[in-house]
């Protein structure tokens, strides 16, 4: 008894620390080695035209940094470091979200702390794994291509260029075999409701199978903007094509 008690009261512990509610966010971040004074902007997306768009700007103080505000749906965001060399893509969404900055090696930094980031996290080390042939490949043969180039050296370019587009496809294939397979065994995420969009940009795209994964897809996710975008693409999907021949009349009897 004095165990469920304990239990119990650990859980109110827990809920009770917690720092935000339903439909806020909370950005906690250490930017170790940055000095004061450097600006983060929290960059997302005008919903209309599309475009960058600045929704808060903070500075660094003591290597730390905290954002916060409210958030409707979970949505790719960024964060953009004064004077870093690229942007750090993130999950906005409800929860505390922490971002330890990478200063040396921006795309090296680390997001973790809510659902969807932490998947996010997981999935793109994968694909990395699935790239790195083309990566290895690509740092092994560019002092040899250059060569190539150099002395015109038209068999070594057209061999190198048959290995790399060969590498390329299985690359391709590949990934989009661990999106599949994502997409069929995470149901309550984001980055599955994004897979089954990029499905229905793809004219190859099996739209039996990309209306069978977004059925597969929680309530919530089919809510959120990508969600309703996959399903008017799949309604467009089976609508007849506009000019299709029409039977002759006469022809049913």
């Amino acid at each position: 008894m004095k165990k469920i008690f304990f239990l119990l009261t650990a859980s109110v512990a827990i809920i009770s620390c917690s720092k935000v509610k339903d439909g806020e966010y909370l950005i906690t971040g250490t930017a170790k080695g940055i000095e004061n004074g450097k600006t983060i902007i929290l960059q997302g997306q005008d919903p209309t035209t599309k475009m960058p768009l600045a929704l808060d700007t903070v500075k660094v103080e003591d290597g730390k940094f905290e954002i916060k505000g409210k958030v409707t749906e979970p949505a790719f965001h960024t964060l953009i470091l004064q004077g870093a060399n690229g942007p750090i893509p993130f999950i906005l969404e409800t929860g505390e979200i922490t971002i330890a900055i990478d200063k040396d090696s921006i795309h090296k930094s680390k997001i973790s702390g809510t659902y969807n980031n932490d998947e996010y996290t997981t999935f793109n080390a994968e694909l990395t794994k699935t790239q790195k042939r083309l990566v290895d490949f690509q740092k092994k043969n560019t002092a040899k291509m250059q060569t190539a180039q150099q002395t015109q050296d038209t068999a070594t370019i057209n061999g190198l260029m048959k290995e790399f587009m060969a590498i390329q496809i299985e690359v391709q294939t590949d990934s989009k075999k661990k999106y599949l397979a994502y997409a069929e065994s995470h149901p309550k995420s984001f980055i599955s409701a994004l897979i089954i969009q990029g499905m229905l940009g793809d004219p190859s795209t099996d739209i039996k199978k990309a209306e069978a994964l977004y059925n597969s897809l929680d309530e919530s996710l089919k809510n959120t903007t990508p969600g309703k975008e996959i399903k008017t693409k799949l309604g467009q999907a089976k609508m007849p094509s506009v000019g299709a021949t029409a039977p002759p009349v006469g022809s049913a009897k």
